[in-house]
């Protein structure tokens, strides 16, 4: 299967981070998608914040909680693009600044404390042709260990993409992501084509939103789109 079947045949992948090497080998190209259960999950949107973005409640009316649900996904610093599906970009962002690692930052960080999914971390890095990927999650449901797995992709082979998501798929409680990042084959197609089957793809019910973007590896243009169920 290509990644776009594999999520066609996963209810609820809950959020997910897509990396991959474009056919050509010239473009770096990434993906992250969030979904959700619960009208509180549900009521956001992705928005542009500088060269990243973040979430924001759609009906500010109907937020409850949002300790787990507002935060940037996305944020960019010396042409390094980190992605995670918390506020931890923000953690990986202040120690790279500082000069220290990927993997630091992480290990200060855990699952995230809502019983009794616990839902893993899930958090990326790229970096010209090379990417870093990262799962932090209880122990088979367990909050009292915590599994740190690190994943790195040096010098990545064109059309080679992966992907990790933070749930096997929907449940109660919801089992967590399980295994190494998934590798699929890239598609040779546009971008702009990419980035709609990406979204096609997804649970029509509990898809929320979608951010994608290509990265040019000789010049560092980007082009970015954005996808939000709630308009």
């Amino acid at each position: 299967m290509n990644v776009f079947e594999d999520l066609k045949n996963n209810k609820y992948p809950g959020r997910g981070i897509v990396i991959g090497r474009t056919p050509c080998g010239r473009k770096m190209r990434i993906g992250y998608f969030i979904m959700g259960r619960s009208e509180n999950s549900r009521n956001r949107v992705f928005v542009e914040d500088g060269a990243g973005i973040r979430t924001q409640a759609f009906d500010e009316s109907k937020m409850k909680d949002p300790s787990l649900i507002i935060y940037a996904p996305v944020r960019v610093l010396d042409g390094r693009t980190i992605v995670t599906n918390g506020d931890q970009t923000d953690t990986v962002y202040d120690f790279m600044k500082e000069g220290k690692t990927f993997a630091d930052a992480l290990r200060t960080r855990t699952f995230e404390p809502d019983a009794p999914n616990y839902t893993p971390r899930i958090s990326a890095v790229v970096e010209g042709d090379s990417y870093k990927m990262s799962i932090l999650k209880s122990a088979d449901g367990n909050p009292d260990a915590t599994e740190r797995l690190f994943y790195e992709y040096e010098h990545t082979l064109p059309g080679v993409i992966h992907m990790i998501h933070t749930y096997e798929t929907d449940g109660n409680p919801i089992p967590s992501f399980k295994g190494e990042p998934k590798t699929f084959v890239m598609e040779k197609e546009s971008f702009d084509d990419f980035s709609d089957h990406l979204w096609e793809a997804l649970n029509e019910d509990n898809k929320v939103s979608l951010f994608t973007r290509q990265i040019d590896l000789e010049t560092g243009e980007t082009q970015t789109h954005i996808y939000n169920k709630n308009q």
